[in-house]
């Protein structure tokens, strides 16, 4: 059976310390599909992205900038950081202060809310033939993996590995996601996805909203 979207939680107010802070602004779509176009200027469409996702999840983007009725947004596609303008009247927009940042040479992974460090744990990731690769991505969905192996949760993220043009049956998307050996936590040992402890990855699907930013470091 495919793996089915888990609904995250709800974006939620975030506490006055936290309203200095740099805040993420994402685009949730509201009808079936999102029209994405190469500039703001209502041109020639490019591509139709679907809602939901084949996973049941709603479709979010996460906004880079807006102008006059537009938003550029990173989009969850090849090439890894393709983006792309929509109208800002096919999406709801929510705020959030989460981040995740991710330290592939000391196998580290640590998750903000504003810059407060809510979560700092070790992790797997790629092999020198599959790494993972550097970049900004984000959080497209939250699965209940139904293979053995991915641990209770997983992250979809919106890139790519850059040597696997498909695994498992999948596009070769990058993820996040518990695992059942945690000995292979602090090594390079993944197709290019993270992994986490289980009850990591637990405390995180029921903490993030969708869309939240993902930096893949050196």
């Amino acid at each position: 059976a495919p793996p089915r979207a888990v609904a995250p939680p709800p974006p939620v107010a975030r506490p006055a310390a936290f309203t200095s802070h740099p805040r993420s602004t994402v685009a949730e779509a509201v009808g079936a599909f999102v029209t994405v176009f190469h500039s703001p200027d209502g041109g020639e469409a490019v591509r139709t992205l679907p809602n939901p996702q084949r996973s049941g999840a709603p479709l979010v983007l996460l906004v880079l900038e807006q102008y006059d009725g537009w938003l550029h947004v990173l989009l969850p596609e090849r090439p890894n950081g393709s983006t792309g303008w929509v109208r800002a009247e096919e999406v709801t927009v929510s705020e959030h202060t989460y981040s995740i940042v991710i330290e592939l040479g000391a196998h580290q992974l640590t998750v903000f809310d504003g810059q407060q460090v809510v979560l700092n744990e070790v992790i797997a990731v790629g092999t020198a033939n599959t790494p993972t690769p550097g970049g900004l991505y984000y959080i497209k969905e939250l699965i209940q993996p139904t293979n053995a192996g991915y641990g209770p949760y997983a992250y979809g993220l919106s890139g790519f590995s850059e040597v696997l043009g498909s695994f498992g049956g999948g596009d070769g998307a990058l993820g996040i996601h518990g695992t059942d050996d945690p000995s292979s936590l602090g090594r390079d040992v993944s197709h290019g996805c993270i992994r986490m402890s289980n009850a990591g990855i637990t405390t995180l699907a029921g903490m993030l909203p969708l869309g939240v930013p993902v930096q893949v470091r050196a």
